[in-house]
């Protein structure tokens, strides 16, 4: 194995489709968790998986703190964005979801949904988030059994927006993972905040930051320049997250988005996961939250809102990121969400 000092990543987030697109949600918790210091190890992976019985490949990074490690968390990244949503090197160590959960000593596989990144990108009309979930089953299933590398104990499913979707249809479907964060998805839409948003979305190929990656034309991405004012605002501008941002954005099919919305928000799928669940929303996410949507005014406020649609089994906790909008990984109150994930981690699941 080639083992490397991991630096970055890329970006793309998520929602498109019908006027549906729903995805992840907010938590609760406090205290400061426990850290190990050291740098993680981390390494690209490649895991082949079987989509309609074609093959194609998921890929990813793993990265493992220096004490062994028995739990692992598998990130998966929302619509029009890919892996590195997960560990953002601009102020890293405020950003960094990865880095902040290999410090506490979870490992981390942040893969890139098929169609992203690395990945294979099968042609766009096979994509759904439930061939999206089968494929990440199939990685969880490598991560147990040690076929391609380290064997895990236990597995994190956590996702962001359409990658919420995927994490609790996998969880819902498989039951063979030992939590799920999900975040960036609720099952109240704010439509009025959702439409707007809608109208960013266009063709990939028409967008040269795509041009010779053998796209069909149903993959989607966002226009330029747009991404800031629907995925961060209200939060401060920062020029170096614009631009990387705008570097690393990604694509999603509208297929993908339409079952998404459908089983992880419209339809009450989600009381099939049996297994703890953190929900996190930034306050001001414009897709989820407002006065006749979901209720992001506080943790307390989202547990109410959100713990009809979840089993006991779930043991649904919830957190509130204050002040910023869907992509709440960027925000500088970041730390206090990765410390809540950490002990919620550490008291429901173990590592």
């Amino acid at each position: 194995m080639r083992w490397f000092q991991h630096g970055r990543r890329r970006t793309g987030i998520g929602r498109l489709g019908v006027l549906l697109l729903a995805l992840l949600g907010g938590g609760l918790l406090i205290a400061p968790a426990h850290a190990r210091a050291g740098t993680a190890s981390c390494e690209d992976m490649e895991f082949p998986v079987s989509v309609l019985g074609l093959p194609y490949t998921m890929s990813g990074t793993l990265c493992v703190p220096p004490d062994e490690a028995g739990t692992v968390q598998v990130l998966i990244p929302g619509g029009f964005y890919n892996s590195t949503y997960w560990d953002i090197p601009v102020d890293q160590e405020t950003r960094s979801f990865r880095r902040a959960m290999n410090e506490a000593g979870y490992a981390t596989l942040t893969v890139d949904r098929l169609g992203t990144g690395r990945s294979s990108a099968p042609p766009s009309a096979v994509l759904t988030a439930i061939t999206q979930a089968n494929a990440v089953h199939q990685v969880v299933r490598s991560l147990r059994t040690g076929t391609r590398g380290p064997r895990f104990e236990k597995v994190i499913l956590g996702g962001h927006s359409l990658g919420s979707a995927i994490a609790i249809i996998e969880a819902g479907i498989y039951h063979d993972v030992d939590g799920v964060l999900v975040t960036g998805m609720a099952h109240r839409l704010n439509l009025t905040g959702l439409l707007p948003v809608f109208t960013t979305f266009v063709p990939a190929v028409l967008d040269p930051a795509f041009s010779g990656k053998g796209l069909d034309p149903g993959y989607l991405t966002t226009m330029p320049g747009t991404r800031f004012g629907s995925l961060h605002e209200p939060g401060p501008y920062v020029d170096a997250v614009a631009a990387f941002e705008e570097s690393t954005k990604d694509v999603a099919a509208p297929t993908e988005l339409v079952d998404a919305a459908l089983l992880g928000t419209v339809t009450p799928f989600t009381l099939l996961v049996d297994v703890p669940v953190l929900t996190v929303m930034a306050s001001e996410d414009p897709t989820f939250c407002g006065p006749l949507a979901t209720d992001c005014g506080s943790a307390e406020a989202l547990l109410r809102s959100e713990r009809p649609f979840y089993s006991p089994a779930a043991q649904l906790q919830a957190h509130v990121v204050p002040g910023y909008g869907h992509s709440l990984n960027y925000s500088t109150n970041a730390p206090r969400y990765h410390d809540t994930v950490v002990r919620w981690a550490d008291q429901m699941i173990g590592g």
